[in-house]
C-alpha cells in the first residue's frame, strides 16, 4: 500500500499556491496568559520561518498587565525558545519577526483602553502598510467576550459585515468553550453579533488543524477503494477514542462547571464525528464542507435509553506508574461531593441513508492509561470464510484506524498469510505515520488555524448552526442525567474507565479498542 499517496493532499497543495496572506494586524487579547505563550506565539514564529507571511504583518498584544512592546518581544522570545517545534530561536528571522510584535495595555471592559488602542493601530496602518485589515483573537476567559467584541465596535476598531472593504477588513477568531449549553451559546453569539457578521466570526476547535483530521476528507474522498465501502453495506460500527492520561492539571473552576461531556463531546468528538460520517460535500468551500456536517448532526436522533446509552464516569484516588494520584473530588478546587464526570462512554446512531443501523461509539476521559485520540472504522467480516481451520476463525475484523494524536498517522488491519508450509492466519497492519512517511515534522494545528483566518478560509472554524445542533444533543443527555440522577460510575486511574463502559459496549456484542 502506498501510504505516502494514501496521505498526500492535491486539493490542499493547490489551495496553498494561492493561498496568500494579505499585510494586516493580529491583536491578541490575553496576550500574557498561558494558550498565547504556548500555542500562538511560537505558531506565529514557525509561520514566519515558513515565509508565507508578508513582511508588513504586525501582532498587537493586549492585556490587563502592563508591559512595554520590548517585554513583550522578551516574551515571545522565550516562548519560541520554550515551546516552538522551530527551537531555538533562528536569529535572522527572530530580528525580522520582533519588529513587528507591539503591545498595548489595557482592562478589557475600559473604552478608553480601546481608544489608545485604535490610535496604535491606525499608526501601524501608516508606518507598517497594515492597510486597516484586522484579526482580533481572543484568548481570555469567554466572559470577557462579550465586553470585547461589543467595545471593538463602539469604538470604530472594527466593523460589522465589512470582508474586502476600502478600509480593510476585521475577523474574530473566539476560542473554546462556546456557551455552556444551548441558551448561552446563543446568547454569547448576539453579544459577538453587535460587532461582527457570522462570516467573520472564526470559532476555533484546534482539533480540525491537525493534519489527520484534515486528511479524513482526503483518504475518503480522494481514494476510489475507500469511499465505495464507507456506508452501512460494509461498516459494522464505529468507534471514536480522545482519551487523557493527566487529571485536571489545576483547572478545577473551569472543568467544575463544564465536565468531560462539555468539555470534549461537545466539540472535539463532534467535529470528528461529522467528518467521519459526512457525504461528499459539492466542494471544498467553507460552506459546502459545513452544511455536510451539520446534516449529521441533524440526522442523529435523540437518545431513547440515555441511562442504558450513555455511561458517565469519574476517577478515584490510585496508583500510577508506581506514584499515587489523587482522585476528582481530591484535586484542588474540587467540591468533595463533586458530581463532574471525567468520563463519557456514548453510543450514537445516524438516521440516514449511508449509516442506517450502525453504532457509532464516543469515549473520552480523563486519567486514563495513555494520552491518545483515534478514530476506527471497523468492517464487517467476509461472509464465507473460506480458510476455516486456519487461525480465521479468531482473526480480528478489517479496521481503518486513524490516529490523531500522538504519532498522526493512519493504520489498516488486514489478513496475511503466516509464512510457513501451512495455511495459517493472522493479522498485520499497514502503516502510514506522517514523520517517517514525508521525513518532516507535521505543523502545529494553530499554525495552520492561524493561516486560514489570515487568509480569511473559515472551512476549518466551527459555524453557530452546528454549534447549536452540538449543543442540543448535549442538553438532552445532561437534562436526563440531572432528573434521573444518574450516579457516576467509578474507575481507577490508569484504566481504561469504569466497567460500566464496557458493558455499554459489550452489550451489542462489541468491545473497546485496545490502544
Amino acid at each position: 500500500m502506498d501510504t505516502a499517496a494514501l496521505a498526500s493532499n492535491p486539493l490542499r497543495e493547490g489551495l496553498r499556491s494561492t493561498r496568500v496572506v494579505q499585510p494586516c494586524v493580529l491583536v491578541i487579547f490575553g496576550a500574557t496568559g498561558d494558550l498565547t505563550h504556548r500555542k500562538l506565539l511560537p505558531a506565529l514564529y514557525s509561520l514566519a520561518i515558513e515565509q508565507p507571511l508578508p513582511p508588513q504583518f504586525t501582532v498587537v498584544g493586549v492585556a490587563r498587565r502592563p508591559f512595554t512592546d520590548d517585554e513583550f518581544r522578551q516574551q515571545a522570545l522565550d516562548s519560541i525558545n520554550t515551546f516552538s517545534r522551530r527551537r531555538p530561536v533562528n536569529q535572522s528571522v527572530w530580528d525580522t519577526f520582533s519588529k513587528g510584535l507591539f503591545y498595548s495595555q489595557t482592562q478589557f471592559d475600559d473604552p478608553e483602553g480601546y481608544k489608545k488602542l485604535g490610535e496604535l493601530l491606525d499608526r501601524l496602518d501608516q508606518e507598517r502598510g497594515t492597510q486597516g485589515n484586522r484579526i482580533f483573537y481572543l484568548a481570555t476567559p469567554p466572559s470577557f467576550y462579550g465586553d470585547i467584541s461589543g467595545l471593538l465596535s463602539s469604538s470604530g476598531i472594527a466593523r460589522r459585515g465589512v470582508e474586502n472593504g476600502p478600509t480593510g477588513w476585521a475577523r474574530i477568531v473566539v476560542e473554546k468553550p462556546f456557551g455552556h449549553d444551548l441558551a448561552s451559546a446563543r446568547a454569547l453569539n448576539d453579544q459577538l453579533n453587535t460587532g461582527f457578521s457570522e462570516s467573520q466570526i472564526y470559532r476555533i476547535d484546534h482539533y480540525l488543524g491537525k493534519e489527520t483530521v484534515q486528511n479524513i476528507m482526503v483518504l475518503r474522498f480522494g481514494n476510489g477503494i475507500f469511499e465505495p465501502i464507507w456506508n452501512r453495506r460494509y461498516v459494522e460500527h464505529v468507534q471514536i477514542t480522545v482519551a487523557e492520561s493527566i487529571g485536571i492539571e489545576g483547572r478545577a473552576d473551569y472543568y467544575e462547571q463544564a465536565g468531560a461531556i462539555r468539555d470534549m463531546v461537545q466539540n472535539h468528538m463532534m467535529q470528528l464525528l461529522t467528518l467521519t460520517a459526512m457525504e461528499p460535500p459539492v466542494n471544498f468551500g467553507a460552506d459546502a464542507v459545513r452544511d455536510e456536517k451539520v446534516k449529521v448532526l441533524r440526522a442523529i436522533p435523540p437518545l431513547s435509553e440515555i441511562s442504558s446509552d450513555t455511561v458517565r464516569g469519574q476517577y478515584g484516588p490510585g496508583l500510577v506508574g508506581g506514584e499515587s494520584v489523587p482522585g476528582y473530588r481530591q484535586e484542588k478546587g474540587v467540591d468533595p461531593r463533586s458530581q463532574t464526570e471525567t468520563f463519557v462512554a456514548i453510543k450514537l446512531l445516524i438516521e440516514n441513508w449511508r449509516w442506517a443501523g450502525v453504532p457509532f461509539y464516543l469515549r473520552t476521559g480523563k486519567r486514563l492509561p495513555k494520552r491518545v485520540t483515534e478514530i476506527a472504522i471497523e468492517f464487517k467480516r467476509p461472509p464465507y470464510l473460506l480458510f476455516r481451520g486456519s487461525g480465521a476463525d479468531g482473526l480480528a475484523p478489517n479496521v481503518l484506524s486513524m490516529r490523531i494524536q500522538p504519532n498522526e498517522g493512519i493504520s489498516l488491519q488486514v489478513s496475511a498469510k503466516v509464512p510457513g508450509q501451512e495455511m495459517r492466519l493472522r493479522t498485520v497492519n499497514l502503516d502510514f505515520l506522517y514523520g517517517s512517511s514525508f521525513g518532516v515534522e507535521p505543523p502545529e494545528a494553530y499554525e495552520r488555524l492561524l493561516l486560514d483566518a489570515m487568509i480569511g478560509d473559515s472551512t476549518l472554524f466551527t459555524r453557530i448552526d452546528e454549534t447549536e445542533v452540538a449543543w442540543s444533543l448535549v442538553d438532552a443527555i445532561v437534562r436526563d442525567w440531572n432528573e434521573t440522577r444518574t450516579p457516576l460510575a467509578r474507575y481507577e486511574p490508569g484504566t481504561w474507565g469504569p466497567k460500566e463502559a464496557d458493558m455499554l459496549i459489550e452489550r451489542d456484542g462489541r468491545t473497546w479498542r485496545r490502544l
